[in-house]
């Protein structure tokens, strides 16, 4: 039986050769350049039904012999590149042109309209390069790139002496270490969450890009457990979720501040970028409930203390104790999270997301 030619359709510019194989519902194509020779062979539905269907090539001139091949429902589309980038006269190295070999006036240009098409590109090229060196540049863009790494660098830093003093003590006293966790880290903790209170102001004048709402959100949390509920109340802080709560942080932290330290300097480690974009999936949950658990700890002691309470003389005198905001900031506590969640995953889908494959 002899073998089906498909039709096939051709174009050139001068640095590759288009070939158009009209087949449709392609499987199994085998194209492959040896000595200069394409060789094709796919099972499709061509002029002759579902078949086999085979053609080679001699070329003109040398090509590269990995041709680039694109399969879609109708056709199969093939680009080969050329040694040399230059017009040729044919496609084929014999003068007679193969009967299933015609031209592809879809795409045709004679080598005129090939060399505007080339010096159109090259114009447009310069172009783009003469506009981006005619936009002004930061004068002070290597200032801020400065103090953005000094200010990661140290809360990094920061972050790190408590991260390394508590474990360290954990693994050396065990459990017992959890009743001096604040006396201990507690004013480490106090300078790097005093501290963090720049990353509200770098967001303010734009100067990283998180959003305000987020940072302040973030932020002033914390520092509601620190310096009210934990730092106010010497009854909470020989509590074991103070150990908790701090180590947390300081775990979240050390991976988040390297992560922007090294974007200062537009640096990216992989392993890192996935450490940040993947570990707030079980710390920010547990982070939060042991918040939420230090704050209903400390209800009763505010409640017995009376500390920050205060009256209100009208229209009736009534004492309005601080366990009250407390309480009614467990609704923060527990609706912050899906503002939280929803920024981290959306971040997350952006940096670590599928990307989109070309089709060889």
């Amino acid at each position: 039986m002899a073998s089906l030619t498909p039709q096939v359709r051709w174009a050139q510019r001068h640095p590759e050769l288009y070939l158009r194989v009209e087949l449709s519902d392609v499987q199994d194509p085998d194209i492959t350049i040896t000595d200069n020779v394409l060789h094709f062979k796919a099972h499709g539905h061509g002029a002759k039904g579902d078949n086999i269907y085979t053609f080679q090539i001699e070329f003109l001139e040398p090509v590269n012999p990995q041709p680039v091949c694109r399969v879609t429902q109708r056709q199969l589309s093939i680009t080969v590149k050329k040694k040399e980038s230059h017009w040729w006269e044919r496609l084929t190295k014999q003068e007679k042109r193969p009967l299933f070999l015609t031209p592809d006036f879809d795409r045709w240009l004679d080598e005129s309209d090939a060399e505007l098409e080339l010096k159109a590109k090259e114009e447009e090229r310069i172009n783009k390069i003469l506009v981006k060196n005619r936009m002004p540049k930061d004068p002070f863009r290597h200032l801020k790139r400065g103090y953005l790494f000094m200010y990661n660098l140290v809360q990094f830093l920061g972050y790190s002496w408590i991260f390394v003093n508590m474990t360290v003590r954990l693994f050396m006293l065990g459990k017992d270490s959890f009743s001096d966790t604040f006396h201990m880290s507690g004013d480490m903790m106090y300078f790097c969450q005093m501290f963090s209170l720049m990353e509200i102001v770098n967001a303010l004048i734009g100067l990283i890009k998180t959003p305000l709402a987020l940072a302040c959100l973030q932020i002033f949390g914390r520092n509601l457990i620190l310096f009210v509920v934990l730092g106010s109340l010497e009854e909470m802080q020989n509590k074991a979720v103070v150990f908790f709560i701090f180590y947390i942080w300081s775990t979240t932290e050390i991976i988040r501040y390297p992560y922007y330290l090294l974007s200062s300097l537009d640096i990216e480690w992989k392993i890192l970028t996935w450490l940040r974009y993947s570990i707030w999936m079980p710390l920010y949950p547990l982070g939060m409930l042991a918040e939420a658990v230090a704050v209903i700890q400390a209800v009763p002691v505010f409640n017995s203390t009376g500390k920050f309470s205060f009256t209100l003389n009208y229209p009736l005198s009534i004492t309005v104790p601080f366990s009250v905001f407390l309480q009614l900031s467990l609704i923060f506590f527990f609706l912050a999270p899906f503002i939280l969640f929803r920024h981290m995953y959306k971040q997350r889908q952006r940096r670590l997301g599928p990307k989109k494959r070309k089709m060889h």
